[in-house]
């Protein structure tokens, strides 16, 4: 038998497709997902640290169902079961606003402090508490803005209240000036006698003298019966009295010349009818009676330059505005 010089045929089968251990690709797949499981619970954590319990009630109550079962919990249907909450889900019947701090940024800078409007009822809450933190306890005007009283402040010390008063009693004073003084502008036939009014202040309260001037007098000489011009002088100066409540003092002075017309009638007298005269013009203009606390006449012992006794300027009608505590 002949030999066969053709040479053998070796048939080697390769699998094709798929690659064992290691080598395939379906754990990369796996691990992806680990991985993204691993950040969303990471991410839970982080907000679960980064909010307030009431801002977490708010997220829950905000994604809890609206109606799922008739029942007020998640117990007595036919798939029921224990429910931690005897209520149950919580129905929002109005939209929950929720405020989540996040951390701060770089360069950015946090919305809810470039707008002081916005509608964070929480952060409004902290702001009342850190106010009664800084006042001690006392509510402020936020707390007074969301309808809370204030407390009544303590009460204050004598020395406190006098000091009020004296400065509430000096603001009417003035007030009386300047209607007094503006009274006087107004009327024409007055202007004439703005030198003739003295305006000042004395240990006893604000003074207001009418004062005779050289070749101006308020009386006629050695008489008791006033002007026209002096009673209508008068009737401004009750009408500025009138803008307070302290009671007033009138006095009479004379100068020094001496009353020769009869020795049972001086300046005494003199002072003390026209101080009676003025009160009757005031009284005639509408100043309650019992404003009135004392009418004196004091002659020439109180004149208003004592170096020159006999100026004119001495002869004078002087009301004053008494302090409250005087009477």
């Amino acid at each position: 038998m002949a030999e066969s010089n053709q040479p053998d045929i070796v048939i080697r089968k390769v699998k094709k497709g798929g690659h064992g251990g290691h080598h395939g690709g379906s754990w990369k797949v796996a691990y992806a997902d680990f991985v993204t499981a691993m950040m969303a619970f990471f991410l839970l954590l982080w907000l679960l640290n980064a909010t307030t319990q009431e801002q977490r009630t708010g997220i829950s109550n905000y994604f809890a169902p609206g109606s799922v079962s008739k029942e007020t919990s998640g117990t007595g249907g036919i798939l029921g079961g224990m429910s931690p909450n005897p209520n149950g889900a919580m129905n929002s019947t109005s939209p929950v606003h929720v405020t989540i701090a996040l951390p701060p940024v770089p360069g950015q800078t946090n919305p809810t402090e470039s707008n002081p409007d916005s509608d964070d009822t929480d952060g409004g809450r902290d702001k009342v508490d850190q106010d009664k933190d800084h006042s001690g306890g006392q509510p402020t005007a936020h707390t007074e803005a969301a309808g809370e009283t204030a407390p009544k402040t303590a009460s204050l010390t004598e020395a406190q209240k006098k000091a009020i008063a004296a400065e509430e009693q000096e603001k009417a004073f003035k007030k009386a000036e300047q209607e007094l003084r503006q009274a006087i502008q107004a009327v024409p036939e007055l202007r004439a006698l703005k030198d003739s009014l003295i305006i000042d202040r004395t240990p006893d309260g604000m003074r207001i003298q009418i004062v005779d001037q050289d070749k101006l007098s308020m009386f006629p000489l050695g008489s008791a019966q006033m002007y026209d011009y002096t009673r209508e002088l008068l009737a401004q100066v009750a009408k500025a009295v009138e803008l307070t409540k302290n009671k007033i003092a009138i006095e009479g002075h004379t100068d020094a010349h001496p009353y020769t017309t009869g020795a049972n009638y001086g300046n005494w007298e003199l002072s003390s009818d026209r101080a009676n005269a003025s009160r009757r013009a005031l009284l005639d203009a509408g100043l309650p009676a019992d404003r009135i606390a004392r009418v004196v006449g004091k002659a020439d012992t109180d004149p208003l330059f004592p170096k020159n006794p006999l100026d004119p300027r001495n002869r004078r009608i002087s009301i004053t505005l008494l302090q409250n505590t005087q009477g």
